[in-house]
């Protein structure tokens, strides 16, 4: 009898467990990415590492550096992605492209909206107009954090509408497969602009949670031809202390101009620097730099 009585008091109690722990591996109930779509006015794009991602390329302004008519593309991509960390929550990061009197009004939106900031800054140097990036981070339910950032976004010039694909490429085009051979690495047109991500090997976190490389912890270098055989290059690689000046050695000493040196994040395990550079040369000579740079870099393999 009181085995019996035993069977039947423990056995629901095991089932109990059992269900609780299939619940919890089982994560949180997957994300309906429509109402973020429309909080922020457009589609966003799934990319790898279950990422959800906006682009906010600045193509209303026509910017200018040394000579070069710079595409969205090559150096004014803004961007918004999100990662889902559990049921109707998110983690958000993003990079927006600011003229200078757009940084207050935004920071200010961004703030009522409970967007956080966490770096300030410029991307290249001597560029006309001077523009500023922002990078953003919030928690949260995502159509909220999405509402924000549009409100904000809505301050500025930034066409708010889903970006076009990039035109056909016209004029003078790059040799992607030499650029790829040359790097190691291959990469793809937005356009004219060749881009190409490196992620780094070891896995970055913030804040607890896995920061995938589309959340922008992943070395952009994107290059656009300017003649024949003759090309612009900028973006940022995505560095540890211990490499920040490797790295700058070999892009100087390969004809590269640093830019800038700094964060993007605030709380990163283990803590990265972000230097940006601008080289415009020969684009073999400018793959021979870009390979030497990266090749200082725990990256990962192709």
């Amino acid at each position: 009898m009181l085995h019996r009585l035993h069977r039947q008091i423990v056995a629901p109690a095991l089932g109990v467990m059992a269900l609780t722990a299939t619940l919890a591996t089982r994560g949180p109930t997957p994300l309906d990415w429509t109402s973020v779509d429309r909080a922020m006015g457009r589609p966003g794009t799934m990319l790898p590492g279950d990422v959800y991602r906006y682009a906010f390329p600045r193509s209303d302004l026509t910017v200018t550096l040394d000579g070069v008519s710079i595409k969205p593309a090559l150096a004014l991509g803004g961007w918004v992605a999100f990662k889902q960390i559990g049921d109707n929550d998110a983690m958000a990061m993003g990079d927006l492209v600011l003229r200078e009197d757009e940084v207050a009004p935004v920071i200010a939106k961004l703030r009522q909206g409970g967007v956080e900031q966490t770096a300030l800054h410029n991307h290249l140097l001597r560029e006309s107009p001077r523009l500023l990036y922002l990078h953003v981070s919030a928690h949260g339910n995502p159509a909220t954090v999405a509402a924000a950032i549009h409100a904000a976004l809505a301050l500025t010039g930034t066409p708010l509408a889903a970006p076009a694909p990039g035109a056909a490429p016209s004029g003078a085009a790059l040799d992607t497969a030499a650029i790829a051979a040359a790097l190691g690495r291959s990469g793809k047109l937005n356009g004219a602009v060749y881009q190409l991500t490196v992620a780094r090997a070891e896995t970055i976190r913030d804040g607890g949670m896995d920061v995938p490389p589309a959340m922008g912890v992943a070395t952009a270098i994107n290059i656009q031809p300017t003649t024949a055989g003759h090309a612009a290059t900028t973006g940022d690689f995505v560095l540890t202390a211990a490499e920040v000046n490797p790295v700058i050695q070999a892009l100087t000493e390969n004809g590269f101009a640093v830019t800038a040196v700094h964060s993007h994040m605030l709380t990163e395990e283990p803590r990265l620097f972000f230097l940006h550079f601008w080289g415009t040369a020969d684009v073999a000579q400018l793959t021979r730099g870009l390979r030497a740079a990266l090749d200082k870099t725990n990256s990962r393999p192709r």
